[in-house]
């Protein structure tokens, strides 16, 4: 008994005396524009899969210890078929968590996914089995950016600035996945989807394909590089009239 109301009370003292930041649990705030939608949710989601955890390891203990506890009683306990207002309880509870949930995803989504008027470049993603194809508008219309899976191709973006990615895929589908900007979006053959996001980090960040498309899925990676606005110009002028 003094056991499990140590636990109870161990238990909101860990949460109040903690880091005054909840941490990013894997994720860096601020990388992506995203990633400042997106974080929230995060960490959301497992501070209420922590109290539900918690609050069931309780539960399960509670009647464990308790029921011990009662060496004097030579009754067996009452046993009952059914208990309405707890399983009320139980389908209830679920439900609210499920549908607050999904009131919050669905609220962070429609940001994450909306379109900007303010989009200053535009690039274009090809999955393809199994590497990818990015396409720059602005250095040309037939200027490419296409990787193998021996050599995974670079993506560059410029720093704070929108960018607006078009989505295809030439055979099967294919996801396109930079965790560290805590995005993906699928590219589908004979659909085109629409992702727009500002990079805010400097640096170079793994990306990959999360869809199974067959043999080579595992090798079908590419490197996000953020440069300067001035640094992506200059690239831009070195990939003019030439395809990679």
């Amino acid at each position: 008994m003094q056991g499990l109301r140590a636990l109870a009370l161990l238990i909101p003292t860990l949460f109040l005396t903690g880091c005054s930041k909840v941490s990013g649990l894997g994720f860096e705030e601020g990388v992506s524009s995203v990633n400042d939608e997106s974080l929230t949710l995060w960490q959301g989601a497992w501070i209420a899969a922590g109290v539900v955890g918690v609050f069931t390891l309780i539960l399960i203990l509670w009647p464990a210890f308790f029921h011990r506890l009662k060496k004097d009683s030579p009754e067996f306990p009452k046993q009952t078929q059914y208990n309405i207002p707890i399983e009320i309880i139980y389908t209830i509870i679920p439900f609210l968590i499920v549908a607050v949930m999904f009131f919050y995803t669905a609220k962070k989504e429609s940001v994450i996914t909306a379109k900007s008027p303010n989009v200053m470049h535009q690039i274009s993603v090809v999955g393809i089995q199994w590497s990818w194809q990015f396409g720059y508008p602005e250095a040309g219309d037939n200027v490419l950016v296409t990787g193998t899976p021996a050599k995974p191709p670079t993506l560059v973006v410029p720093l704070g600035e929108r960018v607006r990615y078009t989505l295809t895929a030439n055979d099967v589908i294919h996801g396109f996945w930079i965790p560290a900007f805590m995005i993906q979006m699928q590219a589908l053959p004979g659909v085109t989807n629409h992702l727009e996001f500002t990079a805010n980090k400097l640096g170079e960040f793994p990306g990959r394909c999360n869809m199974l498309c067959g043999r080579a899925h595992t090798q079908m990676i590419f490197k996000v590089k953020v440069v300067t606005p001035a640094e992506y110009q200059t690239y831009l002028q070195t990939l003019k009239g030439s395809t990679v």
